[in-house]
């Protein structure tokens, strides 16, 4: 029995071509076709032929998972067409492959083929993402000599490239060069110098869009709301939201999340929410902007109610509950909310752990507080100066100054709050002496001293009872460094005179002070009548706290202090009685007390024992 020979089928070449058209007028073709069709013109041998391979090329360039394949088939062309450049440079570009687009490009005019409106608006987005202004300005140069910029889609990618390259001139002048523009060039150019932070521009374009009567989008709104958030025109921000509501433009994800921006900048934390509970989508940004403005209004309860309802948390959403709390003084709240943090293994950053340890530094939690640094060292937190200054504050607060002075003696980069911090933790810490000498050194580097600094230099001097270099300090301030005393310093100079037992000094000192002193200096020198005994003075200078500030009970107790320590008891229960009288109520006294590396708030009422909050 003979077998029978197959049938071969012979395909000219217009019956391929005839398949590829077909393909590519199919808007909705699969991978499936496409590879059916390459491999019907390998058969064929017009995988080569750039008419009939064009469609095929199209389509792998444009798919990121095929691009390397796209390349294979047009390196095997020997002249590609114009068509064919097109699609290999919009795939490496739309690939992120933006300097592969550029070359390919130069390639091709190497090769003497000249780009059409399609090339310019590809080449020009590659140039855009790159971001490569040498090149872009090279390819300009093309489209002016073939006469293409007049195009408005190639205008409008010109705009677009030399905007993303911060050359906001170029684009400017591109822009007002051009017969026609459309909602895309306007919003090019309001793009471009909202990026390179130029808001003022921002909000003049925007005015002039309107005035020529084009409608604005979402991506209009979004920039000019932003514009005004770091300007605070907030009038313009009103305006421009009613033009949303007028003009019913969609507020998308970015245009609500800059909306509850704005307004969680103000306060307006009841208009953030309504935009919030509008919002069709929502992305983590809005929850996190939305909790922002619960944190700054003070509103911690709906904050904490919407940073548990959230379906996902980053860092950011923890950052900014924690940074609320401790920016509110709600210090043990902060440093609770990390510790849950910590559980949850989410990664803090570096305003994370800054936030944190202000708060452990306010509340004294030593072992929170070097918890948090071990944590820095071992996940590798970026330790910039912000967080060194943390650092250095928390161990000076916690009464650790040798810690401090190591962490500043390790930051590579510091500035006047890291010199300042070091120097005021030694001084209140005890190590006068060290305080002083690293003042020195930081006069020998050239770093330019502060008032803090200065505040702490005149507290190392007050403890170590260094009167005479205390006063030199003093005067330096302004005939050497040209700065202006405040009345924190003149406080210090009472001070430095009040330890050393020169209250009737101090109080000269108050009598010639060149600004009128305020209730902490006579309260400082009030202290200092009661420890020398000095019950003469502390009369003359109770009568100026109660002239000055009658509702204090702290002034009436520390009088009544005084009298009490010199056994003058009648006049211990005149103040007491004047206290009655004047219905002053001495405050509960609060404390936060770590157990276990957990902080545990107390308050005491005057006369009854400790008792824990509820």
């Amino acid at each position: 029995m003979k077998l029978a020979r197959p049938i071969r089928r012979h395909f000219s070449t217009s019956t391929a071509s005839q398949k590829s058209e077909r393909v590519a007028n199919n808007k909705l073709i699969s991978l499936t076709q496409i590879k059916e069709l390459h491999a019907h013109l390998i058969r064929t041998q017009l995988h080569k032929d750039p008419s009939s391979v064009s469609e095929v090329i199209r389509y792998y360039a444009l798919s990121p998972l095929f691009l390397e394949k796209a390349l294979l088939v047009f390196n095997q062309i020997e002249q590609p067409t114009l068509l064919i450049w097109n699609h290999m440079i919009r795939g490496l570009s739309q690939s992120g492959q933006f300097s592969e687009a550029i070359h390919a490009y130069n390639r091709m005019y190497r090769q003497g083929l000249a780009g059409n409106h399609l090339t310019f608006i590809f080449i020009f987005k590659a140039c855009a993402r790159a971001p490569d202004v040498v090149h872009g300005q090279t390819v300009h140069a093309h489209a002016l000599k073939l006469g293409f910029e007049p195009y408005l889609f190639v205008s409008n990618a010109l705009i677009h490239m030399y905007a993303s390259c911060g050359y906001l001139g170029f684009a400017q002048k591109v822009f007002d060069g051009m017969r026609e523009r459309d909602l895309v060039s306007w919003n090019s150019l309001i793009c471009g110098y909202s990026q390179c932070n130029r808001f003022e521009n921002v909000l003049g374009l925007f005015k002039a869009m309107q005035a020529a009567n084009v409608r604005a989008d979402a991506v209009t709104m979004m920039k000019v709301i932003l514009a005004c958030n770091y300007l605070g025109e907030w009038e313009i921000a009103d305006s421009t939201v009613n033009y949303v509501e007028e003009n019913h433009v969609d507020i998308d994800v970015y245009l609500g999340n800059t909306m509850i921006d704005m307004y969680g900048r103000r306060g307006l934390v009841n208009l953030a929410r309504e935009v919030f509970d509008r919002m069709h989508e929502r992305n983590i940004v809005s929850w996190n902007s939305m909790i922002k403005a619960y944190a700054k209004a003070g509103n911690f309860v709906s904050a904490r109610k919407l940073f548990n309802e959230m379906p996902k948390r980053n860092v950011v959403s923890w950052t900014s509950m924690i940074t609320g709390y401790s920016q509110a003084n709600q210090h043990a709240e902060a440093v609770s909310l990390f510790e849950e943090m910590m559980g949850a293994n989410v990664r803090a950053d570096e305003i994370t752990v800054a936030s944190v340890l202000s708060a452990c530094a306010h509340v004294g939690s030593l072992d929170v507080g070097e918890a948090v640094h071990r944590y820095i060292r071992k996940h590798g937190v970026k330790a910039d100066i912000y967080v060194g200054n943390s650092l250095i504050d928390m161990y000076c607060k916690c009464g650790v100054a040798e810690k401090a002075l190591e962490v500043f003696q390790w930051m590579e980069e510091k500035d006047s709050v890291s010199w300042t911090s070091v120097i005021s933790g030694l001084a209140v810490n005890g190590f006068a002496d060290s305080a002083l000498e690293l003042f020195s050194r930081m006069l020998r580097e050239g770093i330019r001293p502060t008032l803090g600094t200065f505040v702490g230099i005149l507290l190392a001097c007050a403890h170590a009872g260094l009167v005479e270099k205390g006063l030199e300090y003093f005067e330096s301030m302004e005939r050497i460094h040209g700065l202006m005393p405040e009345m924190k310093h003149y406080g210090c100079v009472v001070d430095l005179l009040s330890r050393s037992g020169e209250v009737d000094k101090a109080y000269e000192f108050i009598q010639n002070m060149p600004i009128v002193p305020d209730v902490v200096v006579w309260r400082i020198l009030l202290s200092a009548c009661k420890v020398h005994g000095n019950v003469a003075l502390a009369e003359v200078v109770t009568n100026k706290l109660l002239e000055l500030d009658p509702s204090n009970s702290g002034n009436y107790v520390l009088s009544s202090n005084t009298y009490a320590a010199s056994d003058r008891w009648q006049d211990v229960i005149r103040i007491r009685e004047l206290m009655d009288e004047t219905n002053v109520q001495k405050p509960f006294g609060r404390s936060s007390i770590e157990i276990n590396g957990k902080l545990s708030n107390n308050s005491l009422e005057p006369g009854l024992t400790c008792k824990k909050n509820r």
